[in-house]
């Protein structure tokens, strides 16, 4: 195959998002939904191993980077790892990754808004039920579209802003509730089983996640192959810290953890009072906003940068005469988001989501040695010492991951690609010329 030439940014998009915005945006992310829920699943699975299953997911997901850290700072135009895929792999395998990436994108946006509605009623019961609950989501995926559309450094701005808030809530939850941990309560005597262990790792790889998807919009940021490496591991210190110190917190004060279904928001009535309840329940609102702008500013990149490399109708690689954002592939994001919102379909996508990310992190780690192979005297501006073995071992990994999933899973995940290949057939029947 004729290698493809390395990919670049297109002139009419604004480089506003500056390096500690990068770091912000993958921050906002990675701390989403799952860290208000998923310390009580992971307790269950493996009890006070828990701890030890943070520590492995993170060390895994830092090898993963590291091989993202190579790859991406070949790279300066929009995409992520669909770009990344593309370029290695061919136009075929790049666009099944960004078709794929796209849908879970919107899937984690539909659960997201779902999330932000279901605590919105702690409040007001009536934006829970009826056309309460259509109303608010309407209105939540307005304002965010509108953010989205009238710049770039105007949606890193508020990013910045929730991620700085969010990060704020979780601290005073552990730094208030380390003063009350018993710490009797971790017991380490029983080794939790493989099955439990390796499902606990899964479950936090999800968790994790974030990294991948901020790497999108790289056509909009500031001198990327230096900023996207240093925001990358930056982001993920921070991020693992603050879990591992939430779940300590949360196994600490709260004797049921096993079984409780909004684990902070029950911690912290242990050591906050009745007022605990609300607190969370405002700081899971909070989290999820800052996730939902985070994932409205990274999702329509994918639409955008499959219509930039030509797989997709040239309109929706579109950008805004005035804005110069991409308002097509946002307003159609947009629409399908509200969608799947509305009508409660996100739990299916969200079942597919660690799979198809786990899918995409094998390809990309796969491609640090084939890209070193293709282009020997064109080396990465960051490269990774010993990164054909770590690449190896990544997708080792990955394989591992992959194979504690459930047949049902992987059955899903396979038609959803099946659906992506019969579009990308159809576009190049059209459009002959098309790669």
């Amino acid at each position: 195959m004729t290698p493809l030439p390395p990919a670049t940014a297109r002139p009419d998009l604004i480089r506003g998002i500056r390096r500690w915005d990068f770091v912000a945006l993958i921050i906002n992310i990675t701390i989403g939904a799952g860290i208000l829920g998923l310390p009580s699943k992971i307790y269950a699975l493996v009890g006070a191993y828990s701890l030890v299953a943070y520590a492995v997911s993170a060390g895994i997901v830092t090898l993963i980077i590291l091989c993202f850290a190579e790859v991406s700072s070949r790279f300066s135009g929009t995409g992520g790892p669909y770009l990344y895929a593309r370029e290695t792999y061919g136009p075929l395998v790049g666009f099944e990754v960004g078709w794929m990436l796209w849908i879970s994108r919107l899937a984690s946006f539909a659960a997201l808004c779902n999330l932000f509605v279901d605590y919105a009623a702690y409040f007001w019961p009536g934006a829970g039920v009826g056309s309460g609950r259509v109303v608010l989501m309407a209105a939540l995926v307005a304002v965010l579209t509108l953010v989205n559309l009238i710049g770039v450094r105007t949606a890193s701005l508020l990013n910045n802003l929730f991620t700085v808030s969010k990060v704020l809530v979780l601290l005073l939850f552990t730094v208030v509730g380390l003063f009350f941990v018993d710490w009797q309560a971790f017991s380490f005597a029983t080794p939790p089983s493989y099955t439990g262990f390796s499902s606990a790792v899964l479950l936090l790889i999800f968790t994790f996640s974030g990294f991948d998807v901020a790497a999108i919009p790289a056509g909009e940021i500031e001198n990327p192959q230096r900023n996207v490496p240093f925001a990358l591991f930056t982001a993920i210190a921070t991020v693992a810290l603050l879990f591992l110190l939430v779940q300590v917190v949360c196994i600490g004060t709260l004797p049921g953890l096993a079984t409780a279904e909004r684990p902070l928001a029950s911690a912290s009535q242990q050591f906050l009072g009745p007022a605990g309840a609300a607190f969370i329940a405002a700081a899971a609102m909070l989290t999820a906003l800052g996730t939902l702008n985070a994932l409205m500013l990274t999702g329509p990149r994918l639409l955008f940068a499959l219509a930039e490399q030509k797989q997709i109708p040239a309109v929706f690689g579109a950008t805004h005469p005035r804005f110069r954002t991409p308002y097509v592939a946002l307003l159609v994001s947009a629409v399908l988001k509200l969608a799947l919102a509305v009508s409660g379909t996100f739990i299916y996508a969200l079942t597919l989501s660690t799979i198809i990310r786990l899918a995409y992190f094998a390809l990309t780690c796969a491609a640090l040695p084939v890209l070193r192979r293709r282009f020997p005297t064109q080396p990465a501006p960051f490269q990774v010492r010993g990164g054909r073995l770590l690449a190896t071992l990544c997708v080792g990994l990955c394989v591992w991951l992959l194979s504690t999933s459930k047949g049902t899973e992987a059955r899903d995940v396979a038609v959803a690609a099946v659906v992506g290949l019969g579009l990308y057939t159809v576009t190049r029947k059209r459009n002959p010329i098309l790669p």
